[in-house]
């Protein structure tokens, strides 16, 4: 036996599942299985370009903070 992932793209294809489930051809193990969303995906675009600069810019002035207490 071998255990593969589909994406379904619509309910007839579900539907097809369930046929060929029905005669044992197959077995839908888990239904409505998320894959799980990257969170770089997740939260693009939520910064304005001006918000998202400043805080560039505030990180980098902690790094540079950061690094000098260490010397």
């Amino acid at each position: 036996m071998e255990t593969v992932t589909i994406q379904i793209n619509n309910q007839r294809a579900y539907k097809l599942l369930e046929e060929l489930e029905a005669l044992n051809l197959l077995k839908v193990i888990q239904k409505n299985v998320k894959t799980p969303q990257k969170l770089s995906d997740k939260y693009a675009g939520k910064l304005s370009a001006e918000v998202a600069q400043e805080l560039q810019a505030y990180v980098a002035k902690g790094r540079e903070t950061w690094g000098k207490s260490d010397i």
